[in-house]
């Protein structure tokens, strides 16, 4: 069964997972296009964090950004390296949605990578039915990320 745990950065397997993904997207991404968020990045006002188990085990992590009056950014979603290809990353997906319409956020975008490394994220956001947008938020225009968004039915 898949539990959710908001917060929870002092948990050592969450904070190990975000660091790996933190020097990953770092790494990924040209200097000044990574937009990946550091522990103390996710813990603003303006952001929810989630970790996400299965049977006590860490599956994933993912958060969700209040941008806009309706509009909020996903940030940091990883999946495990023990619960890759396996489907677990529409779980996480499943899970903010489900969280912003509790927040009644209408609207949801994302910032990803155009480079090849990011191409499992791209499709996973293809596949829930994100579209491609211009930059939002804060973001501009840069040959090395993509922008994606979705409207969501709060019923």
């Amino acid at each position: 069964m898949l539990k959710s745990i908001e917060g929870n950065f002092d948990n050592q397997e969450v904070h190990e997972l975000l660091i790996k993904h933190f020097i990953e997207l770092r790494a990924a991404s040209p200097e000044g296009s990574a937009h990946v968020l550091d522990i103390p990045g996710l813990k603003v006002s303006s952001i929810k964090f989630w970790s996400l188990w299965q049977d006590e085990m860490l599956m994933g992590c993912g958060a969700l950004k209040f941008l806009d009056e309706g509009h909020g950014e996903f940030k940091s979603i990883r999946i495990h390296d023990n619960f890759r290809r396996m489907g677990n990353g529409i779980n996480v997906i499943n899970h903010l949605i489900n969280e912003a319409k509790k927040l009644d956020i209408k609207k949801l975008s994302i910032e990803t990578g155009a480079g090849d490394f990011f191409i499992p994220a791209r499709k996973l956001f293809n596949k829930c039915n994100f579209l491609p947008c211009a930059p939002f938020a804060h973001y501009k225009l840069d040959k090395n990320s993509i922008y994606l968004t979705k409207q969501i039915d709060n019923d």
